[in-house]
């Protein structure tokens, strides 16, 4: 197919996000980021399979939905492009997408507990997380979203949530930019590690329907400043290495 060329700084902002994620612990050698095709429908950008903190412009690969590589030149693909491509596919609100392993998010996911806002700063999760359980779709598997068919099970548990938990597998979150999901991937791990150390101390008073839709709307606007922050830890960044 002939495509245009995603801007470039939609592809720039995109390595600064897997690094971002990467420098923030909310991803390891594993776990991935993506973006819709500023110009191209039914196209999203996602890097080759590549660790996070080693994402450089020349790895961001561009697919469709059926999880084709439609980039002039592509490597070997993540096997999880498949839980970009049916988000997008099934959410049209749906900018970008972060799937990772991050770890107070697991013990929420493997017992069914919903994640909910125990502070302002996680607002987005104002609705509750969803919850995936790979077995439902799929039988005994390696736990990884490699088709089509498992990626459709896993929009279709997502519904309309910010956030679905993975059982034995992570997380994915939407936003609708780079920079939201980027926030929300960080503040979900975080939301995770505060509710874990409430739990013990007795019943949590979590954020109302209201008040986390204001705090999740305040947030919104506030976002470039973490944003800045967070490409200045990172140094002076060659993304072409």
């Amino acid at each position: 197919m002939s495509l245009k060329p995603p801007a470039a700084d939609l592809i720039d902002r995109l390595v600064l996000a897997n690094r971002i994620l990467y420098d923030q612990g909310i991803v390891d050698g594993l776990g991935h980021a993506s973006v819709r095709h500023d110009s191209e429908p039914g196209v999203f950008l996602l890097s080759c399979n590549r660790a996070p903190g080693l994402v450089r412009r020349r790895d961001i690969t561009c697919y469709d939905f059926d999880g084709n590589a439609v980039s002039a030149d592509s490597e070997r693909p993540y096997l999880e492009r498949f839980i970009h491509a049916e988000i997008y596919r099934a959410r049209p609100d749906v900018m970008a997408v972060v799937h990772s392993h991050s770890p107070s998010v697991i013990p929420f996911a493997i017992t069914r507990h919903a994640l909910k806002p125990v502070y302002h700063m996680a607002g987005f999760l104002g609705s509750g997380s969803a919850h995936f359980d790979i077995r439902d779709a799929g039988g005994d598997t390696d736990m990884l979203i490699r088709s089509s068919y498992l990626g459709q099970a896993l929009a279709r548990s997502l519904g309309q949530h910010n956030c679905v938990l993975m059982r034995g597998h992570g997380s994915t979150v939407v936003g609708t930019s780079l920079e939201q999901v980027v926030y929300r991937a960080i503040y979900t791990e975080m939301n995770a590690r505060l509710q874990l150390a409430a739990q013990p101390l007795g019943d949590i008073t979590f954020l109302n329907a209201q008040e986390a839709q204001l705090s999740s709307e305040m947030n919104d606007g506030q976002i470039p400043r973490s944003w800045n922050l967070w490409v200045q830890r990172l140094g002076a960044v060659d993304l072409d290495q």
